[in-house]
């Protein structure tokens, strides 16, 4: 039986390597736009990110997205992940 390679991605707050299917994925697609990527599959430069609260405020105080973009990322994403996190811990 042939063992199948499991894609391992770093979290940007936490800077662990994890599992991709555990992690939160924001893509900026060509035109500069960001959107959170439930599906994995958008086109564009992508980032990682836990599915926790605490991994959030580290990847803001720490600047985890924007290294990773190398540009500034809008307020309004962090918002997103907020409440994202929020609805998936009920």
């Amino acid at each position: 039986m042939i063992k199948k390679k499991v894609p391992m991605r770093k979290c940007t707050g936490c800077q662990e390597m994890k599992n991709k299917k555990e992690l939160i994925r924001i893509v900026r697609n060509d035109e500069g736009v960001f959107s959170l990527d439930t599906t994995g599959k958008k086109p564009g430069r992508g980032a990682y990110i836990c599915n926790s609260a605490d991994c959030l405020e580290k990847a803001f105080k720490n600047k985890g997205l924007e290294r990773s973009f190398k540009s500034a990322v809008p307020s309004e994403i962090y918002d997103e992940l907020k409440t994202q996190l929020e609805r998936a811990a009920r």
